[in-house]
């Protein structure tokens, strides 16, 4: 099964194990959980049926199921999916295997089964930076989303003073730069080497048109640093409140020096390609 991944599902389904332990515990990574959650129940209609794309273990998606939603996860990595199926099934919540690429084959699958639209997508912490070409992401998408619906999407930003900083601070001056990078960029994870993109708003914007329009970005950690500040600021949790309370004043105006962008898409009554 796993010649059959692309690189980066083959390298997050190494680590799908140890994941929530890994990650679970850093306080940066919390703080910026929360300001992503917060803006998911602004837009989500309550209840709602909400897919997810990129969803890892299901830490997100146990946390909607928690509140009323519906939440059917997708991922690339079939470990994760299996861990999120033993998270996510005391709530009655789902999760499939599917890359973000394949999104309009899974569309297919999901409407020959007898499945509906979903109110909302949402996908958190950057799986979509390991998608080259964002149209076929947005493709799939629209014919998966009701007209109106919003698609909270989490990117890395293109230009992170915090991660800029913090990489200098550590002696790894290759690294500080690596987001005003074009085209692909080299990554690596449990010794498996893939590529990610740093895609830029108007390429956003350019994939996503006609079938969606883009209403506001939200940055998510200005303030609060990236996980490469780890795990040094967990052991300043009064700084880091701080940092938070902050970041609630800047995501707006600020929003392009986030460790991570939400792009909040609504789609449009375009119809969707066939």
């Amino acid at each position: 099964m796993m010649t059959s991944l692309r690189p980066a599902a083959v390298a997050f389904d190494a680590i799908a194990s140890t994941f929530d332990s890994r990650f679970g515990g850093w306080l940066s990574v919390s703080a910026q959980r929360r300001a992503v959650r917060d803006a998911l129940l602004r837009e989500f209609p309550k209840a709602g049926q909400i897919l997810e794309v990129g969803g890892g273990t299901g830490e997100d998606a146990s946390f909607l199921a928690e509140r009323g939603y519906q939440v059917l996860l997708t991922d690339a990595s079939p470990t994760m999916v299996d861990l999120a199926r033993i998270k996510l099934g005391p709530q009655g919540a789902r999760a499939e295997v599917a890359a973000a690429e394949e999104m309009q084959s899974f569309a297919a699958q999901h409407f020959a089964a007898g499945g509906k639209r979903f109110d909302g997508v949402f996908s958190n912490f950057a799986p979509l930076n390991c998608v080259d070409d964002l149209s076929l992401v947005a493709r799939g998408l629209s014919q998966l989303l009701n007209p109106g619906a919003p698609a909270m999407l989490v990117l890395f930003g293109t230009l992170c003073p915090g991660e800029i900083v913090t990489e200098v601070l550590r002696v790894r001056h290759r690294l500080a730069l690596r987001r005003l990078k074009r085209g692909e960029a080299p990554a690596k994870l449990a010794k498996r080497e893939f590529h990610v993109f740093y895609h830029r708003k108007r390429e956003m914007v350019r994939a996503f048109a006609p079938w969606f329009v883009l209403e506001r970005r939200i940055g998510i950690g200005i303030a609060v640093p990236p996980s490469a500040a780890e795990p040094w600021i967990s052991r300043h949790p009064h700084l880091l409140n701080v940092m938070e309370t902050l970041d609630r004043g800047l995501a707006g105006p600020l929003a392009m020096l986030g460790d991570h962008v939400l792009y909040q898409f609504r789609r449009t009554n375009v119809p969707a390609p066939q």
